[in-house]
């Protein structure tokens, strides 16, 4: 079989990010140009400020890319651009810009769902890991457990059904005076604390997660005595946090049986995660499988790796693809 070469794009948030990956697993550039110094002046994203940013340098950021690649356009196979879930504007940047490159150049088009891509970011990092596997997605937009069936193939075995766990990050930061983003400075300070704060757990019958009671319980905290150690209550919120999401993970370990477990998304670069799902292999005897840190968050290169395997499932997406901002995994 001949190398295929996916040239990735991704603008669903705050970074422009183009990447060319041979064969779904070697990445030969992986280009970010981040949003997050503009966007801390306004302690958030900007909808509009985002998309302004995606549009002034997808372009250099392609060029780039290919450069560092040591290719041409024409040497490209596939063009694959996020084009879900996200901030609608930002999506269309992507998506507008890949249509045009595939027109001019003649060449495929696909469009990769932005979960999709996060779970994809396992297969750079781990060259041999193949489905089937449990996959817990945290990110900034979605908090969800899957079995991955096949590489195009999911089951959604939870999620949440109100914050996402990195949304509940964001907002902690904020209350106690760190800023944005909200979940590197959670995890640094909580380093220097004690989980001795009781926090509230919602149990829930199935795998699914809520973070909104945690979340809301750190605020009143915080405003009703607000000499509270803050790394106390970072590592206090860190620890409940992630008791729901071992619990979860134990439920769907032993309603599958499968023992290979990936992470993914921006939460999953959590120091406190990853150390807390280490024990848990060790005592259970687990395989675990995090991305490496850059992969973590949004980049171009997992879009690329969600492209090849859809591209050798026969899919591609026509030039009327659209942004879709609520996208859901599987759709």
């Amino acid at each position: 079989m001949r190398d295929i070469y996916v040239l990735g794009i991704e603008s669903s948030c705050d970074e422009t990010s183009v990447a060319i990956v041979k064969n779904g697993r070697e990445v030969l550039s992986n280009v970010i140009n981040s949003q997050i110094k503009i966007h801390e002046n306004y302690g958030g994203v900007v909808p509009e400020i985002a998309s302004r940013c995606h549009t002034e340098v997808i372009n250099q950021v392609t060029k780039q890319a290919l450069k560092e690649a040591n290719m041409k356009l024409e040497d490209i196979d596939v063009i694959a651009t996020t084009y879900g879930p996200g901030l609608v504007g930002a999506l269309l940047v992507g998506v507008s810009y890949a249509k045009g490159l595939s027109f001019a150049t003649n060449k495929p088009l696909l469009g990769v769902n932005h979960i999709e891509g996060h779970i994809a970011a396992n297969y750079i990092t781990h060259k041999n890991l193949k489905p089937p596997f449990l996959c817990l997605i945290v990110s900034g937009g979605h908090t969800h457990l899957v079995k991955v069936e096949d590489y195009t193939k999911f089951e959604i075995l939870g999620k949440t059904r109100d914050d996402a766990i990195g949304e509940a990050f964001d907002k902690v930061a904020r209350v106690v005076g760190l800023g944005y983003p909200g979940g590197p400075k959670v995890d640094k300070l909580a380093k220097e604390g004690k989980a001795i704060i009781n926090l509230p757990l919602t149990h829930m019958e199935n795998m699914d997660f809520s973070f909104s009671g945690i979340k809301t319980a750190v605020i009143n905290l915080n405003h009703k005595t607000p000499d509270l150690n803050k790394a106390d209550l970072c590592k206090s919120f860190e620890k409940a946090a992630t008791d729901m999401l071992e619990n979860n993970i134990k439920k769907a370990i032993n309603e599958t049986g499968t023992r290979k477990i990936a992470l993914a998304g921006g939460v999953s670069a959590n120091s406190y995660i990853r150390g807390r799902l280490d024990d848990l292999a060790n005592k259970e005897n687990l395989q675990i499988y995090y991305p490496e840190l850059i992969l973590c968050t949004d980049n171009a290169a997992m879009i690329a790796a969600a492209g090849y395997y859809n591209y050798i499932q026969g899919n591609k997406s026509e030039l009327n693809l659209n942004a879709v901002p609520n996208l859901k995994l599987g759709e």
